[in-house]
Order: structure tokens, then sequence, then C-alpha cells
């Protein structure tokens, strides 16, 4: 707000005015000023002075006009013609965010060797000669793939946080900080369900950093800043808002959904993923992720109190150990609604089975419960709740809403490690097998079939070698245990079995 005009108005500057008064120093404001005083020794009456409700009295119109025609010369003053900076049309908070975090943003450069099949493959009906001949010298050729992403340094010793997809399956990582300065990078741990990657920068520099914030307290509304490299231009700033909390996105990529993320429409495009959310005040608030597709201003930032929690694990243990509540539950449809006679506005999912001595079940959850909202979130589906479990982890305070018995009421509940004695429960009752681990064939072998279950029906038997779930390969019992972890929330799963010299792939429906 401009300062109010005072009997001071006109006279000569001094050290005591407010630093707004520092524009009379300007050559075309000194003319206008003695414009002003002229006028005013011409113009007998008051001196121009507030009223009690801010506006200026009659007398003071003159010297109004004179402020007015002075402040739009000022803006026709030539370039270079001295003149006292505004900071509060300059130095915004913006620009102080950027000077503080810019810093420690890191542009990330992954290279991935991929390999062309050869135009001249081994080929039935040719002479064994001829097919070795143009092996020999059309070898596949190597191609080396390049992919942009963003990061920041969030701590003294150089670890960078980004997505886990900017960084999956690459061969080698490059970091550039925002000075200039180039470093190899190694993959420290990373975690798909949350879309979350830590790295280390492998120097002994010293390197600017930025601390992780909170986002617990966030508002819809309130300003944000983006940092990243979209398109590899480095360091670009955009701004905007809080658009929304809570959101949930699909990806189509990896058709994972991810639940609880941040909207904003601050601009994030294709470079910017991995790169720091900040608010006004320059903290780290939400690690940028994605772009709705077809849409401008629609972007979408993972929550920086998740990335805490996956950041501990990540550098504890290189990956996100799985956790459980030790709970089940399914969908309500119309008929279930009607035998538990719900009331309307009444939503979620049952929970129809509780394993003893379970975090759920010390937390007072039973079965027969409705779980209505999870962390404030609706629950709307059993797939969506066990999407938004997966991304749990250890330690982690859950707090459940449920409806029993006419009432709601909230829990909280603590996930915890999934005890190694439960894997093979789990494995038996969803795969109907019961598995061994062989520690001579790097895989489990199926000592029994359950009778009636799939796997029964889809022709395994005992002595049969189960070599892989979805993807991961079951060469110990802690891969046994990621494996199963992974298989809640799923109608089937994908199995390598092998049986003599040949391996099968099985499509396995899951109980």
């Amino acid at each position: 707000m401009p300062p109010r005009l005072t009997a001071r108005v006109g006279c000569d500057r001094n050290d005591d005015e407010p630093t707004g008064f520092q524009a009379l120093r300007d050559p075309v404001m000194m003319e206008a000023t003695m414009t002003a005083r002229s006028v005013s020794r011409r113009s007998p009456g008051p001196i121009a002075r507030p009223s009690r409700r801010g506006f200026p009295i009659p007398g003071a119109i003159p010297v109004l006009l004179a402020s007015f025609v002075s402040f739009v010369l000022t803006g026709l003053v030539a370039p270079g013609t001295p003149r006292a900076a505004d900071p509060f049309l300059r130095r915004t908070a913006t620009v102080n965010v950027v000077e503080m975090v810019g810093p420690s943003v890191v542009n990330i450069t992954t290279e991935r060797i991929t390999r062309a099949p050869s135009a001249f493959g081994r080929r039935s009906g040719i002479d064994p000669g001829f097919n070795d001949f143009f092996r020999n010298f059309f070898e596949p050729q190597a191609r080396t793939v390049q992919s942009l992403g963003s990061g920041v340094i969030f701590d003294r010793q150089g670890h960078v946080l980004t997505n886990e997809h900017v960084v999956a399956l690459a061969d080698r990582v490059r970091v550039m900080v925002a000075d200039g300065r180039e470093f190899d990078a190694e993959l420290v741990g990373a975690d798909a369900n949350n879309d979350l990657a830590v790295l280390k920068i492998l120097t002994d520099e010293e390197l600017p950093f930025s601390p992780p914030g909170t986002s617990s307290d966030l508002m819809v509304g309130e300003p944000v800043i983006a940092i990243g490299n979209p398109f590899g231009f480095s360091n670009s700033v955009t701004t905007g808002v809080i658009s929304a909390l809570n959101r949930s996105v699909h990806a189509k990529s990896n058709g994972m959904t991810f639940h609880g993320l941040l909207q904003t429409d601050a601009l994030i495009n294709p470079g910017n993923s991995g790169g720091p959310l900040l608010n006004a005040e320059g903290e780290l608030i939400g690690i940028n992720a994605a772009i709705y597709a077809g849409a401008q201003g629609i972007g979408f930032a993972i929550p920086i109190d998740v990335a805490r929690r996956v950041i501990r694990e990540l550098l504890l243990y290189g990956e996100v150990h799985p956790v459980w509540l030790g709970l089940e539950f399914q969908d309500i449809d119309p008929s279930l609604r009607e035998v538990l006679d719900l009331p309307n506005g009444v939503a979620g999912v049952l929970v129809n089975r509780l394993h003893p001595r379970s975090p759920a079940s010390r937390a007072g959850i039973q079965r027969g419960d409705i779980v209505a909202n999870l962390d404030g979130r609706a629950v709307k589906s059993a797939q969506q709740l066990f999407e938004m479990l997966e991304g749990m982890t250890a330690d982690q305070k859950l707090e459940l809403e449920l409806y029993r018995d006419g009432k709601l009421r909230k829990v909280v509940a603590t996930a915890e490690e999934l005890p190694q004695s439960m894997v093979h429960d789990i494995a038996s009752r969803m795969l109907g097998l019961e598995l061994k681990l062989s520690e001579r064939h790097h895989a489990f072998v199926v000592s029994e079939v359950d009778p009636g279950s799939a796997a029964e029906a889809l022709g395994l038997r005992i002595g049969d070698y189960l070599l892989g779930i979805n993807g991961v390969a079951l060469a110990s019992n802690e891969d046994l245990r990621r494996a199963v972890a992974r298989l809640r929330g799923r109608s089937r799963a994908l199995v390598v079995v092998q049986r003599g010299p040949g391996r099968y792939h099985l499509t396995l429906p899951l109980f």
C-alpha cells in the first residue's frame, strides 16, 4: 500500500522517511515534486492530511495529481536512467525460493544399452556354416538410449531423491548440478509402488542440499513452485497453486494406480519428473511425478511425507520391505448390502478375514467391520484399498474409519513387516501350493498341491519347481516374501514352473 501523504510531502527527504519516498531522488520525480510545491504555494488552504477513514481531504487533490503524474512519468524513464529498486515488485517469494533451493536441483541423464535383433538370425533349412558367417559379420548393434529427468539433493551426503520411472532399467546414471558440475551416480534403491528412488552422487565434493519438509499441513490454493529440467532446459521454474489433495491417478505405462497425490497447476513437462515441488517458504513438500495427458495445467506430485518414509527404507535396506495389517476384505455388492442392512450414505469394503495377533487385530478391527475411510480418503472398492495399502511402509500409522453396529468409529493401526512365518500360510491359501526352498536349484519345490485348487486344475504336481511369481525370481525366502506380498489384491498371478528340462509360463487364478 503506498505511504499516506503527510505535511512532509514536497519537503526535502531525510533518512527517517519510508523507503517508498526514495523515488523522489529521480529527476522526473523531483520535477513533479517541484510542480506540486508551486501549486501548493499558489493555493491557500489546509495542508493535505489523511482523514480518519484514510481518504485525503480536498486540499490534497493538487498534491495527489502531482504524485499521479510522477508515477506515470516514472514508467517512461529511458533505459539506463538511475532509479531506486522497489523490492515489492521484483524480489518476490518465488525469487527467494529459487535462489535458496535452485542450487540443489539436479539434471539426471540415464543411459540404457539395448541390442537390436540381427537381420541375419539363424534360419532353419540353411547350411549352419552360412548362418555362422552372417552372424559373425552382422552382430546385433548395441544402441544407447538416453532419457532425462530431475531430482533434488536432500542431505549432506549427496543423496538425490527422484522418481523410480526416471532411473528404471538404467545402465548408467549421470547427474549435473545447477552450477554445471557433472558426476556419476549409483542407485541406492527404488520403490515402484510409490514411484520413488534414491541415488548417491559419487563425489567427495561439497554439494548444496534441501532437506525434506512436510506435506501434512498443505492447503488447497496455497502457492507452489516447481523446478526441473523439462526437455533438457535445466533449472526451469514454474509457479502455481495446490489445486487439490488426495488425488488418484492411473499410470498407463505400468498399469499401476497411485493414490494420495497432490494436484497442481504449476506446469510439469517431460523432464520435470523427480524435481521438487516447493511451498512459498522454500520447503520441499513434494516430488513432481506425472501430468494428465491431453490437458494443460494438471500435474501431480508425491507428498513429501510419503517420500520420507520411503527414503528411510531405501537408505536402510535398498528396498521397501513388504508390510501387512493382517486383514482381508471384499466389495459390497447390492445383495450383500441388503443382507447387511446398511443405511444410505454408508459405503466401503467388508472385512472378511482377520489374522490373529496381527496389527489390525491389535488395533481393534473385527471381522464384519466396514472400512469406510483410510487416512481421510473414502474407500470405494476392495481394489482401491489394496492399492492404497501397497505404498505402506513399516511403522506407518494408518487411521481407519469403521462402520460397526450402526455407528462410525476410528481406529489407528500400525503397519508391520510381513512376518516370514505368515508367508507360507498366505502362499498356501492363495496359490494352493505348499512350497519348500531348494538351495541347490535356487527355486521352491512343490511339496503339496491343495485338492480342488486352481493349481491342481492347471496340472501342477509334487516335485515341480516354482521359479518365479509375477516377475520376481524365487531364489530365497526373502524373494518369496516379496512375491507373496505383491499377490494381495490381485485375481491372478503369472508363475514360471520347471518340470524336468522344460519351463512353463502359467496364469494361475488366486483365491
